[in-house]
């Protein structure tokens, strides 16, 4: 069984939808009840989503209101003409881009079928009912909780899966052997798309912000574990260990022991510059087997290059 919870959302549209039908029943409005409706319409899990939804709600009830004044005035008020408006007013919204303000504007046309007599009273009640409902839903949508610390204990956490992945081959490179069953390597990659959600979240309810540091730093993430999981399989089928895996191995530990939101890429390419080097000065291969495991280092020295440079693309966090 779950465990029952109220979250925000649902205090918000409680709240929202109770004091909208308040505000109308206090002035009188007929069909009071709908300003409730349609806030609760409007509620949305970001504030830009919000805004939209109040936009394309907007535009679809006045554009509503207008078919069903032409229509019901002119061939009456009979179920077989409230099809007809439907059945091109629902192919209308859709071509203005406000297809998902339907339900809205059905309500207030509803109102108007119901009432079977479209007087300026009755469109003045339904702009009222309209500007208390959309007006309230957008009012308590503008509150939005602080995702900013998950967005950060996110970010620890890769930072940390990261280090451990980078200390396992590592120690696989000097040691031969190691019991890691890679499961960093999917954890990384499920709290990686969690934290971009988080972030784009973060971006939505910001109505004039249009990306977050943060997103991009996940981003860069993403790319880095997919060049590991690129070139782990060929590490860890190595024929033989050669000299150069100490070597190797020295440069990942001392990687895994820095890893931040900071950008210090330039400092570490410099080091694995140093190791290219050395790889250099060291003597060739004496077989095909420790041919084929130079080669697979020095790959994945070329692939850890790659890595460098993705994050030094990015300015750093503060």
């Amino acid at each position: 069984m779950k465990k029952f919870s109220i979250g925000y959302r649902t205090l918000k549209t409680a709240f929202g939808a109770s004091i909208a039908i308040a505000i109308a029943q206090y002035f009188e409005l007929q069909f009071f009840t709908a300003a409730g409706i349609l806030t609760i319409l409007c509620i949305q899990p970001t504030k830009r989503k919000s805004v939209h939804a109040v936009y394309t709600r907007i535009v679809s009830s006045l554009v509503g209101m207008a078919f069903a004044f032409v229509f019901f005035e002119i061939f009456g008020y009979y179920p077989v003409v409230l099809g007809i408006v439907l059945l091109l007013f629902i192919p209308t919204i859709v071509s203005l881009g406000v297809a998902e303000g339907f339900v809205s504007s059905a309500v207030i046309m509803m109102h108007i079928y119901l009432t079977a007599n479209f007087t300026l009273d009755l469109f003045l009640n339904e702009l009222a009912i309209m500007a208390i409902g959309f007006g309230m839903g957008l009012i308590v949508n503008m509150y939005m909780p602080d995702i900013q610390k998950g967005i950060i204990n996110h970010q620890s956490k890769v930072e940390e899966l990261f280090k451990k992945i980078l200390a396992e081959i590592a120690s696989y490179l000097r040691n031969g052997d190691t019991l890691w069953d890679g499961k960093e390597l999917i954890e990384a990659t499920k709290t990686i798309n969690a934290a971009k959600a988080l972030a784009f979240k973060d971006v939505q309810n910001h109505l004039t912000r249009k990306d977050n540091i943060y997103y991009v730093y996940f981003d860069m993430r993403e790319k880095q574990l997919e060049i590991i999981e690129r070139v782990l399989p060929k590490i860890t089928a190595l024929p033989v260990m050669t000299e150069q895996a100490p070597l190797i191995a020295t440069f990942l530990e001392d990687l895994s022991e820095h890893v931040h939101g900071g950008n210090t890429a330039s400092h570490f390419l410099e080091k694995l510059d140093k190791v290219k080097q050395e790889f250099a000065k060291m003597p060739l291969p004496e077989n095909h087997e420790t041919f084929l495991a130079m080669a697979a280092m020095y790959q994945f020295i070329e692939e850890m290059d790659e890595y460098l440079v993705i994050k030094q693309s990015f300015k750093g966090l503060k």
